[in-house]
């Protein structure tokens, strides 16, 4: 980074800045300030990875422990049962359309038909006769039908499925039918229902039992709350691993592993993986070992990360379609420089087909008449599993072909190098759409040059235009075509009425096709409406995390204070004066002299001059202030004493071994925790032992900046869960994270402001410490963290993605350590005085 200009990866930028933000010493950060980024294919980083949080995570306690297995069975059992169903349901509506009984109610076609495509909308089965004649209009007739007044009598449809799926937003929910089918035999029947906490708690508090009684209700009562919790969060996950997941599209299995597939390369997103314990769910699936689950360190979303550049610019051939994003999210122009040479390539009208199997076989019959011609050919598949599928037609058709995908990686610079020969046929996921330069051949570009053939329309026409530009570069021939059908999963979910419409209207028969610049047009806005839907999760997700983005903001400034030093002193003032007024303000409002003295000597191990009657009659402001002054009186004394202590050890071990020994560790404890402070030994000489004191305040500070803002992610990962349950109450979710995150925030930092004040005041060197005990500072050999990147969708119950890296450089916050003795809070005081320890020396602890 010392270099002027630094090339890299978006990801290996962002993991430095959270890495620099976690490092315990200022020569272990890495970057200088944020001036200028360039990002090549700037749409891809900018738009398609946006929603990609860049995670730094570790262990968590107890990470091993899942019910995945346990619940497993029960699963397979209601995806079997509602499959069974489905099959039923889609017969049944079937023949009453064919009978002419289409119609929205009980016992009418159009409600059969919704509720096979409300229990699994990807039954092939049901897609097909979705594609043929009327059928799709009926169901969306019918679908609008139960879907007026918000959704109102949608219960209706619902109820006779064991589960629904909403496949637009990825949401797959239980009915009570499914709860009960899961509920074993003899099993409470509220295994899977969460508790109603605030009336069970009103009903404890009302009853006349004693206190003691009462709290161990409660703490049943939650426990009891958090199990079952966790347990529909398995079911919830397991449900969709089975239902929205497949095998060979959103993930392969390689080496025993799940590994995630790139929807927009078709690349494996090598050490990433799902969050929120879909992975675990997938591998629990596949029959693979399950890992352990982990907790968030540190995370950063790549558009904050960006936006914290002073300057931001890249290029890309496909920003246009995106110009709208660029300037309302990170306020950048696109401009659109004209080709070197005038584009020769010829792109066709899209070919339409009612069916996917008639659009395949003539995907291959064009593979066939285009390699007679001499011409490369590069076929463009969406997943995994469909360019295996054209890879056996090709086969069967005795046509030669490379098949370029997720499995077959290692291979691409070897295909990629053929792929523009005379009649070589590659079949390739998306994963040779971006930035891939195909040379041709000898004799091809006489023959027309590389052909283009797009079996499926993408969600983003960016992605369609990528693959289109791989033919007819620098001014070559060139030809690009797409095969698209009713089936396709863009049509099926966004745009096919209209043109099964067009088709009914004009009497196209199965295996008959359509080629027009109409239905081109109807494709493409189908396209926009997906990408308008894209958009907006994406400013969602941004306006979620512009909030977790000042608290960071506000934490890594404390903290890069706390590791260069600089206004440390300030800082520290300004900690010891915010517990001093919050003392003063809870116990003057109460009138409470008593448990203002209790607490002041709790928090500063001093006690105080203010008596009773300046306590009732001085101002708030008046107390803040004298309390203030006397603490700091104390800290001073109570810091003179721990440099004299430590200066004469210090002296000997630098006549001893001045020469020999750079830092040396401090012991320090607050009788409660101990913590081993690195000391400069010829810093501390110079400035009198002030450096011992300077750099106990700075490891204090940043291990618990670091342990409360770790704790601090997990409750709002927490609370973006909770707070989507506000829709139901017509709520804005948005505005109730907002208004529950700067409450975490506030009482986090001062939960970290007592916590540092209360250690350092009551913290000193333990006992005598002689120079035989002095022992030089190692340099630190944590463990590994573990390093993951995440794709959460936004507005779901839970995310779908969260990616995994293991790093190899290696990092761990410096933390308090507990001492090996820890007492009970109910176990009598270590003192002797034959109180509770809680009741005691460990009151407020």
């Amino acid at each position: 980074y010392l270099a002027d200009i630094t090339y890299g990866t978006n990801n290996e930028f962002g993991f430095d800045y959270l890495r620099d933000n976690m490092s315990q010493t200022p020569d272990q950060l890495v970057q200088r300030k944020l001036h200028f980024a360039m990002v090549d294919e700037v749409d891809s980083v900018l738009i398609d990875d946006a929603r990609t949080p860049l995670i730094i995570s570790g262990p968590v306690p107890f990470g091993d422990q899942h019910e995945f297995h346990e619940l497993k069975p029960r699963i397979e059992r209601l995806v079997t049962a509602q499959k069974e169903y489905i099959q039923k349901a889609l017969n049944e509506a079937k023949k009453l359309i064919n009978d002419g009984k289409a119609g929205t109610e009980e016992g009418e076609g159009g409600l059969a038909l919704l509720r096979a495509h409300r229990g699994l909308p990807k039954n092939k089965a049901l897609i097909k006769f979705l594609s043929e004649g009327s059928n799709k209009q009926t169901l969306l007739k019918t679908e609008n039908h139960y879907m007026a007044d918000q959704s109102k009598n949608m219960p209706k449809v619902d109820s006779e499925l064991f589960f629904y799926i909403d496949e637009k937003n990825n949401q797959v929910e239980l009915t009570e039918k499914g709860i009960e089918l899961i509920t074993k035999s003899g099993e409470d029947s509220n295994f899977f229902i969460l508790p109603d906490v605030g009336t069970e708690i009103a009903e404890i508090e009302k009853s006349s039992q004693s206190n003691e009684e009462k709290i161990a209700q409660k703490d049943a009562l939650m426990r009891d709350y958090s199990i079952k919790a966790e347990r529909i969060h398995s079911v919830n996950q397991l449900l969709k691993a089975y239902t929205l997941f497949e095998i060979d599209v959103e993930y392969i299995i390689d080496e025993g592993k799940i590994k995630i597939v790139d929807e927009q390369t078709g690349r494996i997103m090598d050490g990433r993986r799902y969050s929120d314990g879909l992975h675990q769910a997938i591998e629990a699936k596949e029959n693979v070992k399950v890992e352990d689950a982990s907790q968030t360190y540190a995370t950063v979303t790549l558009q904050n990360f960006f936006r914290m550049y002073h300057k931001l610019c890249g290029m890309t051939g496909t920003a246009t379609t995106e110009a709208g994003e660029f300037w309302s999210i990170y306020k950048l122009d696109v401009v659109e420089i004209p080709t070197n040479r005038v584009i020769s390539r010829k792109d066709e009208q899209d070919y339409v087909y009612r069916t996917i199997r008639e659009k395949y076989n003539a995907v291959a019959e064009e593979i066939g008449k285009l390699t007679e011609a001499g011409r490369p050919v590069l076929v463009g598949t969406t997943s995994v599993e469909i360019s295996e599928l054209l890879s056996r037609m090709l086969k069967l058709r005795g046509i030669k072909h490379n098949v370029l995908n997720a499995k077959m990686h290692q291979k691409e610079a070897d295909i990629v190098a053929e792929a523009g020969q005379a009649g070589q046929v590659t079949i390739a996921t998306n994963m040779a759409g971006r930035g891939t330069d195909i040379k041709l051949g000898p004799g091809v570009k006489d023959a027309g040059g590389l052909a283009i053939v797009g079996t499926e329309r993408h969600e983003s026409r960016r992605v369609d235009r990528q693959l289109r530009g791989r033919a007819g570069r620098q001014g070559d021939p060139g030809s690009s075509q797409f095969f698209v059908s009713l089936e396709d999963n863009l049509m099926r979910l966004f745009g096919s009425e209209r043109i099964s419409n067009i088709m009914v209207r004009m009497g196209i028969e199965d295996g008959e096709v359509i080629q027009h610049s109409m239905i081109t047009k109807s494709i493409e806005r189908a396209q926009k409406k997906v990408e308008e839907n894209n958009f907006g999760i994406r400013k969602r997700l941004l306006e979620y995390d512009d909030v977790m983005n000042s608290q960071r903001s506000v934490i890594y400034s404390k903290r890069r204070n706390a590791l260069f030093g600089e206004r440390l002193d300030l800082d520290m003032s300004n900690m010891v004066f915010d517990v001093a007024e919050d003392i003063v303000s809870e116990y003057k409002e109460a009138g409470n002299y008593e448990g203002f003295k209790l607490e002041v000597i709790k928090n500063f191990s001093a006690d105080t001059t203010i008596d009773q009657s300046e306590f009732a009659s001085k101002s708030i402001h008046h107390l803040t202030d004298k309390l203030f002054e006397e603490v700091t009186a104390f800290y001073t004394r109570k810091s003179d004493a721990i440099i004299a202590q430590a200066m004469p050890v210090l002296l000997q071990v630098y006549d001893e071994r001045g020469d020999q020994v750079e830092q040396i560790v401090v012991p320090f404890t607050d009788g409660l925790r101990s913590i081993q402070v690195t000391v400069g030994l010829k810093k501390a000489i110079e400035n009198g032992g002030r450096e011992v004191t300077r750099s106990f305040e700075k490891t204090i500070v940043l291990a618990l900046i670091d342990e409360s803002w770790k704790e601090h992610l997990r409750e709002m990962d927490e609370l973006k869960q909770s707070v989507q349950n506000a829709v139901y109450e017509q709520k804005d979710p948005l505005i109730i994270y907002k208004m529950e995150a700067f409450n975490l925030f506030k009482n986090m930092l001062n939960a970290v402001n007592k916590e540092v004040v209360s250690f350092l005041y009551k913290g000193g060197i333990p006992g005598q410490t002689e120079p035989a005990d002095v022992r030089e500072a190692q340099a630190p050999r944590p463990a590994p963290s573990r390093l993951k990147m995440s794709k959460p969708e936004f507005g779901q119950s839970s995310h779908t993605g969260m990616p995994e890296m293991e790093d190899t450089r290696e990092h761990v916050p410096q933390q308090p350590i507990r001492k090996e003795v820890t007492v009970g809070r109910n176990e009598p005081c270590p003192c002797g005085s034959g109180k509770k320890f809680k009741n005691c020396h460990g009151a407020g602890l």
